[in-house]
């Protein structure tokens, strides 16, 4: 994994702060100094902090849990899609879902809906609909794709978040203190970085250092995968060949023949009552809003806490 060096932190401009009349004094050790009014980052505590929060992003890949990236801001979002889809891992560039955190058992369902409404486009009762009912439809279904496309393979609670200005991910940032889930973020000298497990102290406005931070976390991400599945081919090299007794054939085939009983019953049954429900356009909740029915215990099993300090 190759180190942060002072001259691209410096091109890319991750020195500077925000005007000194705003800043955080909580903020206080990253800073450096101050010219013309505005405060600049101490670099060398900003390449120490990054290589912490890459070596911990590099083991939690490594255990094969997911990292959600989280930049709605305009600088960010089309750098972190375009990084972070590149190393297979979920991130929110768009809104964020109030609870989708805290309530994320409804927000599944909101995924396995657009899963719902590509099976019924493909079955017979789509032909049955009206124009209007299949503009309707369509138009959720593109609504859903927008807010939650890039989080379909998030089957379960993220290990953790990593985000890009805490300050405007407040909501993303109280979610997850709530449920104890680890958060990497950079945190620019008007922010608050109490509650922040791993702090990167960085100008969260300009594309360029965010481009360069979010570059190097997919590094490490990449290299933990790497490892990751190096260790799994070694596994399967050492486990001994299998061998398929007399009576193993039978069993083999039973477990076959429950396969496809099971994907055969996964075929919905599109009635009235479930195309008015693929029609239903109250899935997710207003910008802001944090949903507090059906929330989740607040303290996650032992097997989704990963000790990365």
């Amino acid at each position: 994994m190759p180190r942060t060096e002072f001259k691209q932190l410096l091109d890319a401009g991750v020195h500077f702060g925000h005007l000194k009349r705003k800043w955080n004094p909580a903020m206080a050790p990253y800073i450096f100094m101050e010219k013309n009014g505005i405060h600049i980052i101490d670099l060398q505590k900003t390449i120490v902090k990054i290589d912490e929060a890459a070596e911990a992003l590099k083991q939690i890949s490594r255990s094969g849990r997911k990292i959600l990236f989280v930049a709605t801001k305009k600088q960010a979002k089309l750098i972190v899609a375009e990084k972070v889809s590149a190393v297979n891992m979920p991130y929110v560039a768009e809104r964020w879902p109030g609870g989708m955190l805290t309530n994320f058992p409804t927000i599944r369902k909101a995924v396995k809906k657009m899963s719902s409404i590509d099976k019924l486009t493909k079955d017979a009762a789509w032909d049955n609909l009206s124009k209007r009912e299949k503009l309707q439809i369509t138009r959720q279904r593109a609504k859903l794709e927008k807010v939650l496309g890039s989080i379909v393979d998030l089957t379960r609670l993220p290990a953790a978040l990593f985000i890009v200005d805490v300050l405007k991910e407040k909501i993303a940032v109280r979610e997850a203190q709530r449920l104890s889930i680890p958060i990497f973020a950079m945190v620019d000298t008007n922010s608050n970085p109490e509650g922040i497990d791993f702090i990167i102290p960085s100008n969260d406005d300009a594309s360029q250092s965010i481009e360069l931070i979010i570059n190097t976390m997919c590094e490490a991400i990449k290299d933990g995968l790497s490892d990751r599945k190096v260790e799994r081919e070694k596994d399967e090299t050492d486990e001994k060949p299998f061998t398929l007794k007399k009576t193993g054939r039978k069993a083999v085939v039973k477990i076959i023949v429950e396969d496809d009983i099971e994907e055969a019953d996964e075929k919905e049954d599109f009635t009235e009552e479930k195309i008015a429900d693929l029609l239903n356009d109250e899935d997710l909740s207003d910008e802001g809003d944090i949903v507090d029915e059906e929330v989740i215990d607040e303290s996650l099993p032992e097997e989704d806490v990963i000790d990365i300090k």
